[in-house]
C-alpha cells in the first residue's frame, strides 16, 4: 500500500482483488438511486455498477472521439461543455468519472490540461473527481509525448500531476501494473474510508489484503514501479503502433491516432453489409477467430447492453472490435500474424452480409455470457469460414 501512495497521491488506500471490486467499494459510498454520473466514456463494468444502484451513467466524450479518421491527440478528453450542461441541469451528481486512458474509445489518452479543467469545474459545484487509473502510465506517456510542456518531465512526475486532479482513484492492477490479479481504491476523503472499508471486508477480505495473496500484493508493488519505466513504455506502446501502422497500410479502418493498449477496428465500416442491429463488431470478432484463432472483443452495441428503462439496445457511437495487446508477451512477428489474418478477413468482407441475433442474455453485462444465433440464412449468405450456428 505504501507503493501506491506516490502514484495515487491519496492517503486512504484499500487493496482489492480487481478493478470492479474497487468500483463496488467506492460506489457503495458515493452513488445512490437517481444519481447521474458523468464521465468521458464509461466502460462496461463501471456503467453496470452505476446502473445496479439505479443511477444513470452519462458519457461526455469529445464530438470526434469515435471518428476514426480525425487525429485529435487526446480523444479521451471530457467535453467540458457537455459536462457543464449536466452539472447545471442536475442536482444529484455524486462524482465525475475520468477513465485514463479511455478504454471505450480505444485506449485514447486524456490531457493534463483537460484533467485540470475538469477539476476546476468540479470544484465550482463541490463535486468530487474520480479517476479510473488502470492505464495511468500509458496515459502519462502520451502526455509526455504529445502535450506541450511535458517532454522533459519523467513519467512518475506526470503521474503525480495527473492524480493531483483526482479526489479518488480506482485501479485494476491487471493492466499497467502487469499483475495477474489485484486492484486499488485510493481516497483523499477520510470520511469515505469507513464505509468503503466495510464493503471491502464484506466482499473482498480484510483491508490489508483485499482478497489478494501475498504474492499478488508483491507483484502489484513491483508493477507500480515498472509501469513507469520510459524504455518499457516506449517499446510497449510502440509495438501497438507497429500493428496499427500495418493495418492502416492495408486500408483497415482503425481508430486513429493509435491508442495505448489496443487497436480498435470500426466494424461498421469494415463490414458495411451487416445490418445495424446484428452486432457487426461481434461478427468481426468471430470471423477473425475462425480465420486464425485470434481473439478480439466486441465493444459496440452488444457491450452497451439494453436501456434499463426502454429495454431496447443502446446503439454504440461506433461498432468497435478491440484487439488488446498483452504486455511483454508477443514478438513483432506474432503481431504480423494478427495483421495478416485481419487483412484476409477484410479482403472477403463483402461476402459477410448477416450477423447475429440474441437467444439468451443476462440483465447486465450480457456480452460476457450471451448466447447468439446466426441471423438469416447464414449458409447461403456467407462465403467465408464455416463455424457453429450458435455461439
Amino acid at each position: 500500500m505504501e507503493k501506491s501512495q506516490p502514484s495515487s497521491d491519496s492517503p486512504y488506500i484499500l487493496p482489492v482483488h480487481q478493478g470492479r471490486a474497487a468500483e463496488n467499494a467506492l460506489f457503495s459510498v458515493l452513488v445512490s438511486k437517481g444519481d447521474v454520473v458523468p464521465g468521458n466514456s464509461h466502460f462496461d463494468t463501471t456503467r453496470a455498477h452505476i446502473e445496479y444502484r439505479q443511477a444513470t451513467a452519462v458519457d461526455c466524450p469529445l464530438d470526434n472521439a469515435f471518428c476514426i479518421g480525425e487525429l485529435h491527440p487526446f480523444k479521451g478528453n471530457i467535453d467540458l461543455h457537455k459536462l457543464k450542461t449536466i452539472l447545471d441541469s442536475e442536482n444529484n451528481v455524486p462524482m465525475i468519472l475520468m477513465t485514463v486512458t479511455c478504454n471505450k474509445t480505444g485506449g485514447q489518452p486524456v490531457s493534463l490540461d483537460n484533467m485540470r479543467r475538469v477539476r476546476a469545474l468540479a470544484r465550482e459545484y463541490c463535486i468530487p473527481v474520480v479517476f479510473d487509473s488502470a492505464r495511468f502510465a500509458e496515459n502519462a506517456w502520451f502526455i509526455q509525448k504529445r502535450e506541450p510542456g511535458y517532454s522533459q518531465k519523467t513519467i512518475k512526475e506526470i503521474v503525480g500531476e495527473m492524480h493531483q486532479c483526482a479526489d479518488a482513484m480506482v485501479m485494476s492492477a491487471k493492466k499497467d501494473c502487469n499483475g495477474n490479479i489485484g486492484g486499488i481504491l485510493a481516497m483523499r476523503d477520510g470520511g469515505w474510508f469507513p464505509q468503503a472499508s466495510d464493503n471491502v471486508i464484506l466482499f473482498e477480505g480484510f483491508t490489508k489484503y483485499g482478497g489478494m495473496t501475498g504474492r499478488d500484493m508483491e507483484a502489484l508493488a513491483v508493477g507500480l514501479d515498472e509501469a513507469t519505466c520510459s524504455d518499457y513504455l516506449d517499446f510497449r506502446i510502440g509495438q501497438v503502433q507497429l500493428l496499427g501502422d500495418r493495418l492502416i497500410a492495408a486500408g483497415i479502418p482503425i481508430q486513429r491516432p493509435v491508442g495505448g493498449h489496443a487497436i480498435v477496428v470500426d466494424a461498421g465500416v469494415f463490414l458495411p453489409l451487416v445490418p445495424k442491429d446484428e452486432y457487426a463488431a461481434q461478427v468481426l470478432a468471430v470471423e477473425l477467430y475462425l480465420e486464425a484463432g485470434v481473439r478480439g472483443v466486441e465493444m459496440g452495441t452488444l457491450m452497451n447492453d439494453r436501456d434499463p428503462d426502454t429495454g431496447r439496445d443502446r446503439h454504440a457511437k461506433a461498432e468497435f472490435m478491440r484487439l488488446a495487446i498483452p504486455r511483454r508477451v508477443y514478438t513483432n512477428d506474432q503481431l504480423d500474424v494478427v495483421a495478416q489474418a485481419l487483412i484476409r478477413v477484410y479482403r472477403r468482407r463483402l461476402t459477410i452480409v448477416r450477423g447475429f441475433r440474441i437467444l439468451d442474455e443476462t440483465k447486465r453485462l450480457r456480452h460476457f455470457t450471451v448466447t447468439l444465433e446466426r441471423a438469416g440464412d447464414f449458409a447461403d449468405a456467407h462465403v467465408g469460414a464455416p463455424g457453429s450456428d450458435k455461439l
